[in-house]
């Protein structure tokens, strides 16, 4: 078996790559064929935990994680060999086939192409024997010619499979015609060929009155333009890249606002998709103290960089405001990072995040280590006091990605001052109820947490997965994505 693949590019990032990726992963699967995604290269903070061939646990990127749920496969580290996750500005700790090496995020960034691109290949090939096709989805843009030398994620990948292309771009930014000519035209002649069609993504208004130009880009490229999808039909996947869309989607009115704050460094902000989608929830990002006004609830998300993170949320006057909420016993949620942040004290003595001061609304304290947790957990709440309340007994799973422990303040609990443990190792909660930590990441995407905090489901991914086949059936040219995926 040797799989057909099937790539999507971009002219931009933010173009539709991932979405479309996810929508071809399942529009194949529904004919039958054993499918699975591919991205050879993902900066992400957003990352899930997959098994790894050699036993163990490791990271992939979240899109490739849904994109192998689409494919109705078992997610697996060869899916996205490569995972970068940015901790400054010039910095990211490198994964590789789900592992953090730490060579890797020491070299120069322009140096690593070398050391990566036979695990990358051999990733590709492996998938290939395993399966009837193989979705491939690019990184940013294809024709960046400063990087085009040590490309690791598109065109050297498209080569390496021989992959049939799309290549999409966002028309709502502007000049969408210009960018797909001009993606074209600085490719070298090789890899022109390898593109099969362009799709037009977030439309607005009535498709006929793009001609001439779709037929004008044809005549000057010989690719004929495939796709016209239109702005208000919605994906239902988590945004990436750091894009934050607080438009609920649920109907009702609105009873409970959850305000997430988004730090500069936010991780796995893709956990609270399906809040967008729970009756009467609205979601909002919060980067000031007047976005949390009223709020309901307040969430300190992941971080990739706690200790900086929480330095820039008290810059912009947020611990006060959040410090103030719990005091009127508004509830207060914290995830992973978030959860370290409402400790008393972070200690790094091996140079790891950071050491800071927390914002003392649990009497914890967390200590950074080299070692990394990564691992999928189940586990039941025991007694939950106070606003939490309706979490107790409730079984969840979920996943942990996190550098540190935490652990009760010595001397805060020989004074009385506990923090009561409501998931073993995993969650803590203050005496009044209203303030909440946990390790554990996806609380919202389990069914019975939604069930239990709002009496609501969210759609499931299954459902957003076959509106997204059945949309791209619809807005592709008839034909264009089964001779993609044809022997």
């Amino acid at each position: 078996m040797t799989a057909r693949c099937v790539m999507v590019l971009g002219t931009t990032s933010g173009a539709g790559k991932s979405w479309l990726a996810t929508a071809l992963c399942r529009y194949y699967s529904n004919q039958g064929l054993k499918v699975a995604p591919f991205k050879a290269q993902n900066m992400s903070n957003n990352a899930r935990v997959v098994a790894t061939p050699l036993g163990g646990y490791g990271e992939i990127g979240s899109a490739q994680y849904f994109q192998a749920l689409a494919a109705r496969a078992t997610p697996d580290v060869r899916m996205n060999p490569l995972l970068l996750k940015p901790e400054a500005d010039t910095r990211s700790q490198v994964v590789v086939l789900g592992q953090v090496s730490a060579q890797l995020s020491a070299m120069p960034w322009r140096g690593r192409s070398q050391h990566v691109w036979p695990q990358i290949a051999a990733a590709l090939d492996q998938l290939r024997a395993e399966n009837d096709v193989v979705v491939i989805e690019g990184a940013g843009s294809p024709a960046e010619t400063n990087l085009h030398a040590s490309d690791v994620v598109n065109m050297r990948v498209a080569r390496h499979g021989g992959a049939r292309c799309l290549l999409v771009t966002d028309i709502d930014r502007g000049g969408a015609f210009a960018h797909l000519y001009g993606t074209w035209a600085l490719l070298p002649e090789d890899e022109r060929a390898l593109i099969r069609g362009f799709v037009l993504n977030k439309f607005r208004g009535d498709a006929s009155l793009l001609a001439p130009a779709p037929e004008d880009l044809q005549r000057r490229t010989g690719i004929p333009t495939v796709a016209t999808i239109p702005m208000q039909w919605r994906h239902g996947l988590p945004e990436e890249d750091g894009v934050f869309d607080d438009r609920s989607a649920a109907a009702g009115a609105v009873h409970t606002t959850v305000a997430v704050v988004a730090y500069p460094r936010i991780s796995n902000l893709d956990e609270f998709q399906p809040l967008k989608n729970v009756p009467g929830v609205r979601l909002v990002w919060a980067r000031s103290p007047a976005a949390l006004a009223g709020a309901d609830w307040i969430v300190l998300p992941g971080s990739k960089a706690t200790a900086a993170d929480l330095g820039w949320l008290r810059a912009q006057g947020l611990d006060g405001a959040i410090a103030a909420h719990a005091a009127r016993g508004g509830r207060v949620l914290g995830v992973c990072g978030g959860l370290q942040m409402l400790g008393e004290a972070l200690i790094d003595t091996e140079g790891i995040d950071g050491n800071a001061p927390g914002l003392g609304l649990l009497p914890l304290v967390t200590a950074f280590a080299q070692g990394k947790t990564v691992r999928p957990t189940r586990a039941r709440f025991g007694a939950v006091p106070g606003a939490w309340a309706p979490l107790a007994g409730v079984a969840v799973a979920g996943y942990e990605i996190h550098h540190g422990q935490t652990a009760q303040h010595p001397a805060m609990a020989a004074a009385g001052d506990v923090a009561r443990e409501v998931l073993p190792g995993l969650a803590w909660s203050n005496a009044a109820g209203n303030v909440l930590g946990l390790y554990l990441h996806g609380l919202f995407e389990d069914a019975a947490a939604l069930q239990a905090l709002f009496g609501a489901q969210a759609p499931t991914l299954d459902s957003v997965f076959d509106g997204l086949a059945e949309g791209i059936a619809t807005h592709f040219a008839p034909g264009v994505l089964d001779a993609l995926g044809a022997p």
